[in-house]
């Protein structure tokens, strides 16, 4: 008698699913959930089968254990909670949960933080007690009907400018940057053009942002990409403008924002270290589902999850498809010669990288970065006093701290608004800013125009 075949269908290889489990447990999907969504979504049935146990099984072979498998206690967690506090002082149970998981790879359950946080941090409970804001209604039709930019200026004076895009229909965030400025035009709008190429080369159906001019390189490249994809937008601005607007190293004497060394190390330590912490943070923020909010008609989930599985939560998917069209918008709207593209000087550049590197280029954290600092800027300044080099003596005295008032000017193309918008709000007093027929939405387009 012949060896009887096997009825099941064999397993997918583990290469292939892994990378898609990882991603999905990055978002605290639990297993049925992720299974599902694998069999649903990645696995070719016809060819292949994956049962919960085989799965569980798979997934603690490659190291992704959840809750119950990690067995949590108020001990285990209590060091790790009063690290992080000291770098998210406000945060909740939600939001520690979070932090936990991203940045400690701790699963560990609400109940368990709320029972510390009871026990170790009652005073911080009472602190934290919401406070009531005043509601308007808002909507957008779907995933990347429009991305909403704007700049936050309060760091300027530290010569730190940031910069952020989310997609208000999601709540994902598609870039939250920091450099010496926000105000350039060509920079805010490579910011666009990256994020653009991030997202498989897929664009909104308009921008959103204030009247800044920093915004005339972002109105104008989503102009140009949407009307080269769809030649009848021609004469028409695809960008909506909003016309209504609404630390411890430099009080310790440390940080000069008036010397020019102090400005450029500051610059050359601080900015790609916030950067990554503002990277980190954004991920955690798109792989953390939203709290319930019942006065929400947005779809409750996810971000990242939501931006690419949008039927999976019956919403509308607008990524217009990017055309070859975006290696012209960049020469002609973000240009990578542009000198705001610098972050410091070349020749400060590369002798800061040397004496960083003879300082056994410590990796650096909120705890260490203004002793890295002040070791950093000591040692750069000696140089600057012994004249190690003509060429670093000159650039250090002749960089300029203050920020010109006036960057590189981008003239905004001429062309008819979008309609609808906070200026022509419904009777019941809603208003919609996505760019889905003109700007008039879903209710009033028809036939081909949906």
């Amino acid at each position: 008698m012949g060896k009887r075949k096997n009825q099941y269908l064999p397993n997918p290889p583990i290469e292939e699913i892994e990378p898609i489990i990882r991603e999905l447990f990055q978002m605290q999907l639990n297993d049925k959930q992720i299974l599902d969504r694998l069999l649903e979504e990645h696995i070719d049935r016809s060819k292949y089968g994956l049962g919960l146990t085989k799965f569980r099984a798979i997934k603690k072979e490659i190291g992704l254990l959840g809750t119950r498998s990690q067995k949590h206690t108020l001990e285990s967690i209590n060091q790790p909670i009063k690290d992080l506090r000291k770098r998210f002082p406000k945060a909740g149970v939600q939001d520690m949960k979070m932090n936990l998981f991203h940045e400690r790879g701790m699963c560990v359950s609400r109940s368990l933080i709320s029972t510390h946080f009871l026990v170790c941090e009652p005073k911080l409970l009472e602190e934290r007690k919401a406070h009531r804001l005043k509601r308007k209604i808002f909507f957008a039709a779907g995933v990347f009907d429009m991305v909403c930019v704007d700049q936050h200026d309060k760091w300027l004076y530290l010569g730190l400018g940031l910069h952020t895009g989310v997609d208000p229909f999601v709540g994902r965030l598609l870039w939250i940057n920091v450099w010496w400025t926000n105000k350039n035009p060509r920079l805010i709008c490579s910011y666009y053009l990256d994020s653009v190429e991030g997202n498989d080369n897929f664009m909104p159906l308009v921008t959103q942002s204030d009247l800044g001019t920093e915004n005339f390189g972002i109105a104008n490249a989503q102009t140009v990409l949407r009307q080269w994809n769809d030649p009848r937008l021609e004469g028409s601005i695809q960008h909506r403008w909003m016309r209504e607007k609404k630390n411890k190293g430099v009080t310790e004497g440390w940080y000069d924002t008036t010397r020019p060394l102090d400005v450029l190390t500051f610059c050359w330590l601080f900015i790609p270290w916030l950067q990554t912490e503002l990277d980190r943070w954004m991920y955690r923020v798109n792989n953390t589902r939203k709290r319930a909010d019942r006065n929400k008609i947005l779809p409750h989930g996810i971000p990242n999850d939501i931006n690419k599985y949008p039927h999976r939560y019956g919403c509308l998917d607008f990524k217009v498809p990017d055309p070859e069209a975006l290696k012209f918008v960049r020469e002609e709207f973000a240009t990578s010669t542009d000198p705001v593209f610098e972050l410091v000087p070349t020749v400060f550049g590369h002798y800061a990288t040397e004496v960083y590197g003879d300082m056994g280029r410590p990796a650096l954290n909120s705890d260490n970065i203004w002793s890295v600092y002040r070791d950093l800027l000591g040692r750069l300044e000696e140089l600057h006093s012994n004249m190690v080099s003509k060429e670093y003596v000159e650039v250090v005295d002749s960089f300029c701290v203050d920020q010109p008032d006036e960057p590189a000017k981008v003239d905004l193309m001429e062309g008819s608004n979008l309609l609808g918008g906070m200026e022509n709000p419904n009777p019941d007093g809603s208003y919609y800013m996505g760019g889905l027929n003109g700007g008039q939405g879903l209710g009033m387009c028809t036939g081909s125009q949906c």
